[in-house]
């Protein structure tokens, strides 16, 4: 297993741990979010970062990484409603918490597959990255799909909103892993 691809399961699991445990307080109230919500809160949460990295001090007791572990599951949850139903009803909400996992586990697989792939043709040039430059990215990603999203996914020659999706976790796992290798401590 390459370095990569551990660090990307150590990373994701602690991504899970913590969307495991935020559903055990609030179930699946997520599910009513549309997705430019979720966009929304993915942007809030780059915003946050950019802002932290241009000023240098947060106000709010909670750290860069944490911001990035948002990003990530907010992703996440946009992979999957992208395949559900939109909800209709309060029952559409609740949905079984072993089938929420599943979903996850099955659309951080298939992330992971593109980021192996993409790994192996770019030559981990993410690596030689700054973070924010990778925060930079989100955010360009982010735009995208607010315009996406304002054109109802009607493209000319874009990729479609879960590559986006996709690309954003990428870059979220790679900035968390240098967050990692730069402070030798856990994330959260």
């Amino acid at each position: 297993m390459s370095s990569t691809d551990k660090d990307f399961d150590d990373i994701v699991g602690e991504c899970k741990s913590l969307f495991i445990n935020k559903m055990k307080d609030y179930g699946t109230a997520w599910r009513v979010l549309r997705l430019p919500s979720i966009t929304d809160q993915i942007y809030i949460k780059a915003r946050r970062i950019r802002s932290i990295e241009e000023h240098g001090e947060a106000k709010i007791n909670e750290g860069v990484g944490e911001e990035y572990i948002g990003i990530l599951n907010y992703a996440v949850m946009a992979l999957i409603q992208l395949n559900l139903p939109a909800v209709s009803t309060l029952e559409d909400i609740n949905l079984p918490a072993q089938a929420v996992l599943s979903l996850y586990e099955q659309k951080i697989s298939e992330v992971k597959t593109l980021l192996l792939n993409k790994n192996h043709d770019y030559g981990e040039a993410w690596r030689s990255m700054r973070i924010a430059s990778i925060t930079d990215i989100i955010l360009q990603k982010i735009f995208r799909i607010k315009s996406l999203e304002d054109k109802n996914g009607q493209t000319l020659v874009s990729e479609p909103l879960a590559a986006h999706y996709s690309d954003i976790i990428n870059y979220s796992v790679f900035a968390l892993i240098k967050l990692k290798e730069n402070n030798h401590a856990d994330l959260q």
